[in-house]
């Protein structure tokens, strides 16, 4: 029998995506602020300047980025928010922020510049699919078998030229795989009791 899921509206559950949201809109608003200063820059992370492999996330390339990574932001907390804690979401983020730049950094030495959140992304939709399978959610399975098929086309044939047209930039699919290793480690250390913060 079809059941419908509740959404996760609880302030427990849903104050990870809102600060995130609201952190991305702030950065889009102030971006000719802002932006020279923190967004991904492989020269000046070079050079000292760290805080960038973490705030050049919340930057993007356009309003349509910042929409379409804004609904995925809301369609994860919709599929996976009755997991999230404001303590677990916020280690997933760092984890896959940091996986996912230190990756681009260290193995895409082509990508001088990147913005956006679709790294990230990819790791809490790992990270959501083994909740569902440790829950025993068959649909887990689905869900990640589906990013390691789409990770696994984009590394071979690329990225959607429909998206990039849409977003007015080439789409980083290394990104997206050590955004998604990221999401893997995190939940991998909760399962692993290094973080006490896994919520049941």
């Amino acid at each position: 029998m079809l059941q419908i899921k509740l959404l996760p509206i609880q302030t427990i559950h849903s104050i990870g995506p809102i600060l995130v949201i609201l952190l991305a809109l702030l950065a889009f608003i102030f971006d000719a602020q802002s932006s020279e200063l923190l967004i991904y820059n492989r020269d000046l992370i070079t050079d000292g300047e760290y805080w960038r492999l973490f705030t050049g996330h919340f930057f993007h390339s356009n309003a349509n980025h910042l929409m379409l990574n804004t609904a995925a932001v809301v369609l994860l907390w919709a599929l996976h928010g009755q997991y999230y804690h404001h303590k677990n979401y916020f280690l997933i983020f760092t984890v896959s922020t940091i996986f996912c730049s230190l990756g681009i950094y260290f193995f895409a030495v082509d990508i001088a510049l990147y913005v956006g959140l679709s790294g990230v992304l990819h790791g809490f939709f790992v990270w959501g699919a083994m909740m569902d399978i440790k829950h025993k959610e068959k649909t887990g399975y689905l869900l990640l078998i589906g990013v390691i098929v789409k990770i696994g086309h984009e590394q071979f044939y690329g990225a959607s030229p429909d998206v990039e047209l849409l977003i007015g930039a080439s789409v980083a699919t290394d990104a997206h795989l050590y955004g998604a290793i990221g999401g893997l480690l995190a939940y991998i250390s909760n399962y692993l009791n290094i973080s006490k913060v896994d919520i049941d």
